[in-house]
């Protein structure tokens, strides 16, 4: 494997245990360290050394990026408000997800009207 295929892997675990040490701390840190940008670097840079540094294969890979960014942002809002309607985990995660995909396919809908 090469070391652009292994290290996101790495990274993600090292993130996910982060998160849980961080969490006995502080609630605040560990919900930051988990929300950082840290996957968009990571596939960043897969695409751009699988495409030799391509222009156009980056500015549209970072363009659909957007794509993704604004359902996630809804993922996080409707969590939190079934955190606040007392939810528990499952539920909570199901209602997250279910918004994420249907804001996803309003998202890519809007995208292949506007062409």
């Amino acid at each position: 494997m090469k070391l652009n295929e292994v290290l996101p892997v790495v990274i993600s675990i090292m993130v996910i245990v982060l998160v849980a040490i961080l969490e006995k701390h502080s609630k605040l840190v560990a919900a930051i360290t988990a929300t950082m940008p840290l996957t968009i670097p990571l596939a960043l840079w897969i695409v751009y050394s699988s495409s030799q540094g391509d222009r156009q294969a980056v500015e549209s890979f970072t363009r659909s990026m957007m794509t993704g960014i604004i359902p996630t942002v809804a993922f996080a809002v409707a969590i939190w408000f079934g955190a606040r309607a007392g939810l528990k985990l499952l539920p909570m995660i199901v209602l997250g997800y279910t918004v994420w995909a249907a804001v996803l396919a309003l998202m890519l809908s809007v995208r292949h009207w506007l062409g």
